[in-house]
């Protein structure tokens, strides 16, 4: 299907182009969302006459959308999820949960401006992309941890993604074993060496 364009759309072209896009891409998102509309001679003397408001709207919503950038760019978002030894998350954290985590905090984030491709499934720092607007995007820190203490934690540069392992006890079970060992060397000894006093005897 052919469309013209009222806004930028990444991949696809800047306003007023007329691009070629598949049929289900323009009726369920495209079209609906008032993104484009279908290439005829009507549609393309109606984007002619309301060119310069569309430029006027768009230029206002991206002054908006880089106000918010400003004081959004580099924000670090807390996540609490169960997760396991190994660090995997029982569930995920979606473009949903960080929509709805930003918003919580202050700022105003549709889920279809998160840019993440999977559900994040690990413990740790995710950078992930917030496109507010087709020229204006930002990245966040996703620090998705098992409680507030890990998120400090590795925000502080620390990995647990990995089991700990004690050390300490490691080798303190080491130093028990060779303890043990000379106490029966000292044993064998000894018994070896009363014989020989009963035979000096």
């Amino acid at each position: 299907m052919q469309v013209i364009l009222l806004e930028r759309i990444a991949k696809l072209g800047q306003m007023g182009d007329t691009v070629k896009v598949r049929d289900g891409y323009a009726r369920n998102f495209l079209l609906p969302q008032g993104k484009a509309l279908r290439a005829n001679k009507a549609n393309l003397e109606r984007f002619e006459n309301e060119r310069a408001q569309l430029e006027a709207r768009n230029l206002e919503r991206k002054n908006e959308a880089e106000a918010v950038a400003s004081k959004l760019d580099g924000e670090a978002l807390v996540m609490i999820r169960s997760a396991g030894e190994t660090g995997q998350l029982y569930g995920s954290v979606s473009t949903r949960d960080i929509a709805e985590g930003l918003t919580e905090g202050g700022f105003t984030v549709a889920r279809s401006q998160v840019e993440l491709r999977t559900p994040i499934k690990t413990i740790g720092l995710h950078s992930v992309l917030i496109r507010l607007h087709p020229e204006v995007e930002v990245s966040i820190t996703v620090n998705v941890a098992r409680s507030e203490d890990e998120a400090v934690r590795q925000a502080a540069g620390e990995d647990l993604t990995t089991p700990e392992q004690d050390v300490f006890e490691f080798e303190e079970d080491e130093e028990a074993e060779g303890e043990g060992e000379g106490e029966d060397g000292e044993t064998a000894e000894a018994s070896e060496e009363a014989p020989a006093e009963e035979e000096q005897a």
